[in-house]
């Protein structure tokens, strides 16, 4: 058995216009244009922050678009807390913390599902702290982290 990951295709499962339709219904936005907005905002964003595999495999599972302006970003050499991210966006807009907090959450949740688990598991990791309820998902502590872990390790297998 091999190591070596097999070579990253671009392969998205939706196209830019169903992700900006998905992120316009979780987000309850009025129009896609409003929707497209977010996404292009919180992308940015991410592409500031995110280096790497991580970086690469996401930008894989996103549509062709969206992989563009996540990738078009230089990564920021001091990463900013999930906190500090979404003050950043703030800053940069003009909006409210509450309103940027509502985009970042509703294109990084519809980010999480194109991503899945196990990437966004890893994407999490690289990220600082804060970021996992931005994604949709509980923020574990390091300690609770590990302990979960190692319970899925040790856990017998299910026998149907």
């Amino acid at each position: 058995m091999s190591d070596r990951r097999p070579p990253l295709q671009h392969t998205p499962v939706m196209t830019y216009e169903q992700m900006l339709e998905k992120v316009r219904y979780e987000g309850a936005y009025p129009t896609r244009e409003k929707a497209e907005e977010a996404v292009r905002l919180v992308l940015a964003g991410l592409g500031r922050q995110l280096t790497g595999d991580e970086r690469v495999e996401l930008a894989a599972r996103l549509p062709f678009e969206a992989a563009t302006i996540l990738t078009a970003q230089i990564p920021d050499t001091q990463p900013l807390t999930g906190w500090a991210f979404a003050e950043d966006l703030a800053a940069r807009t003009g909006a409210t913390l509450g309103t940027t907090r509502w985009d970042t959450g509703s294109v990084l949740c519809v980010v999480a599902a194109l991503a899945g688990p196990a990437l966004l598991t890893d994407i999490l990791h690289q990220l600082p702290s804060g970021y996992a309820l931005l994604f949709g998902r509980a923020e574990l502590t390091q300690a609770a982290q590990a302990q979960l872990e190692q319970m899925a390790q040790t856990a017998p297998a299910a026998h149907w």
